[in-house]
């Protein structure tokens, strides 16, 4: 029997102009990037909550605080990095990878297979263990509207359960 965990995150940034647009650790050429203070990697960053949902430690805010210098236009890898080492260290392994990218622009469908083989690469996993899609919002919202971008992933994890909890003696 394995100790099965599952999260979810959820991560958009707005466009700023005379910014790099980097998603899923690819610098994808567009006239904007996003806004944040790290590299604004929306991929990256629904990621990193969706595993630390997944085991109940709250969420990347509480680690990386937009008030530390030292994430200040950080590499968004270097999160995920960061919280696959707590997973990994709490004896947790990534079953699946799921990740949902939303932008009306610029068009991403040729960027995705490179996203798969860094968030593979980061978390430790083949590459046939993540997927990811991009879509748009039909114009709805502040996606729609061409303002920004929004990722959503969902996660898997899982643990297997140590010889001495697997066999139970039931006693009268």
């Amino acid at each position: 029997m394995k100790d099965i965990r599952i999260g979810i995150g959820e991560d958009i940034h707005r466009f700023a102009p005379g910014r790099k647009l980097i998603l899923g650790g690819m610098e994808i050429p567009y006239a904007k990037g996003l806004l944040a203070h790290s590299d604004g990697d929306v991929v990256y960053h629904a990621v990193a909550d969706a595993l630390l949902g997944a085991l109940a430690l709250g969420d990347i805010g509480h680690y990386f605080k937009t008030n530390d210098p030292k994430w200040d236009n950080a590499q968004s890898s270097l999160i995920v990095s960061e919280v696959v080492k707590m997973i990994e260290e709490r004896g947790y392994k990534v079953g699946n990878l799921d990740v949902v990218l939303l932008a009306e622009e610029p068009h991403l469908a040729v960027y995705l297979e490179g996203m798969r083989v860094n968030l593979a690469f980061l978390l430790h996993v083949d590459m046939s263990r993540v997927g990811i899609q991009a879509g748009t919002e039909e114009g709805l919202g502040e996606v729609g509207r061409k303002e920004g971008i929004r990722a959503k992933a969902a996660v898997l994890l899982y643990k297997e359960e140590s010889e001495e909890k697997k066999w139970t003696t039931i006693s009268d």
